[in-house]
C-alpha cells in the first residue's frame, strides 16, 4: 500500500466530514473520487497531502505516518494540483513548471541544467513545450491546467493528487487532461488520485472509483464511503440514484465499454423553433 488511512475523522467547525474512515490505496492505482457536494472529496485530498490534519486516526505514506515526513520530503513524494490557481504575475510557463523543482533545490540553488531538462520533459509530456516562453496569464484555461500538471510532474512524485483538474474546461480539453493522466499512470506507474464531478470521464479512465456520500446518510452511515471498487461495480443505477438523490440511468459506453451515466428526464419537452424571431 502506498497510502493507508485508518479510522480518520475530520470536522470543520460544527460540520463533521469524516468519522472513522479507513482506506487503502495501492501503488500504480488510478482512483477517481466522486460524490455530491459536501461529501468531503476535496477535504480528503487535503488530508492525504497533509494540507489538513485529521482530528483522529492516522494516514501513512509508504507505511510511515505523514507527520514523520518533513514538508520538503513530502513534496518530493506527493504532487498536488489544486482546483483553482490565480496568477497575478505573468510568469512564463517554463518558470511555472520549474517551480515544481523547488522540493529538490539544494542549499546553493537550482541545478539549472538538470532542473531545466526535467521541466522541459514535463512540458513535453503534457504537450505544452511550445508554450514555454509564453506568460501563464496569456494562455487558455486548458493550457494553464496542463501547465499546473506539468509543474506537479516536475516534482517527480510517487503520487499525484488532483482536485477537479477538468473544472471550467471544454469537452476536448477535459478529455485531453484525462488522457494525459492515464498515460502517466500506464507508462510511469504514477499513482493518480483525482477528484472529479464528471462521472463518465472517471468511469472511462479510472481503474477504481471511490464514491463518497455525506456523513451519516443512509448510504454512508460511517466514514462517508458509499462504495469503492472498479467502475462497473460502483457506478450502478441503484447506488448512484441514492447517493445523488436523482433519477439516474446507467448503460454501457459504445466504444469504451465502461458504465455510462445520464439523468433520467421523465417529461418530453417540445422543441421550440424560430427563437428570437
Amino acid at each position: 500500500m502506498i497510502l493507508h488511512l485508518e479510522q480518520v475523522s475530520f470536522t470543520y467547525p460544527s460540520n463533521p466530514i469524516f468519522y472513522n474512515l479507513s482506506l487503502e490505496i495501492r501503488a500504480g492505482e488510478f482512483l477517481s473520487i466522486l460524490g455530491p457536494n459536501g461529501s468531503g472529496k476535496s477535504t480528503l485530498l487535503k488530508l492525504m497531502s497533509r494540507i489538513l490534519e485529521p482530528d483522529a486516526g492516522k494516514i501513512e505514506l509508504q507505511s510511515i505516518p505523514l507527520p514523520r515526513y518533513s514538508r520538503r520530503r513530502l513534496s518530493q513524494l506527493i504532487g498536488y494540483v489544486p482546483q483553482d490557481s490565480s496568477w497575478l504575475f505573468p510568469f512564463s510557463v517554463q518558470e511555472v513548471v520549474l517551480m515544481g523543482r523547488t522540493p529538490h533545490v539544494r542549499s546553493f540553488g537550482f541545478d539549472r541544467e538538470n532542473d531545466l531538462d526535467i521541466a522541459r520533459e514535463s512540458m513535453k509530456r503534457v504537450n505544452i513545450l511550445e508554450l514555454a516562453d509564453k506568460a501563464v496569464t496569456a494562455i487558455s484555461g486548458g493550457e494553464r491546467q496542463r501547465a499546473l500538471i506539468a509543474r506537479a510532474l516536475a516534482q517527480q512524485p510517487r503520487i499525484l493528487l488532483l482536485d477537479e483538474p477538468n473544472a471550467h474546461l471544454d469537452i476536448a480539453h477535459q478529455l485531453e487532461v484525462f488522457e494525459i493522466l492515464r498515460n502517466e499512470n500506464d507508462e510511469r506507474n504514477l499513482t493518480i488520485i483525482c477528484v472529479s464531478h464528471d462521472i463518465n470521464l472517471a468511469s472511462a479512465f479510472s481503474k477504481s472509483i471511490l464514491l463518497l456520500a455525506p456523513l451519516g446518510g443512509a448510504m454512508a452511515p460511517l466514514g462517508s464511503i458509499a462504495a469503492l471498487g472498479i467502475p462497473s461495480a460502483v457506478l450502478t443505477r441503484s447506488t448512484l440514484s441514492k447517493v445523488f438523490d436523482a433519477p439516474i440511468i446507467v448503460d454501457t459506453h459504445p466504444t469504451a465499454g465502461t458504465p455510462r451515466v445520464s439523468l433520467e428526464v421523465k417529461k418530453q419537452y417540445p422543441l421550440v423553433h424560430g427563437v428570437g424571431k
